[in-house]
């Protein structure tokens, strides 16, 4: 899921309890202003982005990471199987979460 720094401002000022008025004040900026932002009628640099939320109380954690392909290789995995095997597969997997729920209700989880 992408998220666009409209998202993570709106969600900083939201999570803060702040106003758009209160977070504008905060920046030396108008309410319409950020109103905008946070449609995403403006596309704010990062540079404002981390701003806002830090103003907001926050700080984002950016981090660089390798791209997880596991789903990619278990579509391929299931691309080779025929309908008939896809089918039973996904019994399999029905009848196994039915066991681990079980189990956890005979545990009294929830």
């Amino acid at each position: 899921m992408a998220t666009h720094g409209n998202d993570l401002v709106r969600e900083a000022r939201k999570r803060a309890g702040l106003t758009q008025r209160e977070l504008a004040e905060r920046a030396g900026t108008t309410q319409s202003a950020i109103a905008r932002l946070e449609s995403g009628r403006t596309r704010p640099a990062f540079d404002d982005v981390l701003r806002l939320v830090r103003l907001a109380g926050f700080d984002l954690d950016v981090m660089l990471v390798r791209p997880d392909e596991s789903d990619r290789h278990q579509a391929a995995a299931l691309r080779e199987l025929t309908p008939g095997d896809r089918v039973e597969r996904a019994q399999h997997v029905a009848r196994q979460l039915q066991m681990i729920r079980e189990a956890g209700a005979r545990r009294g989880v929830a």
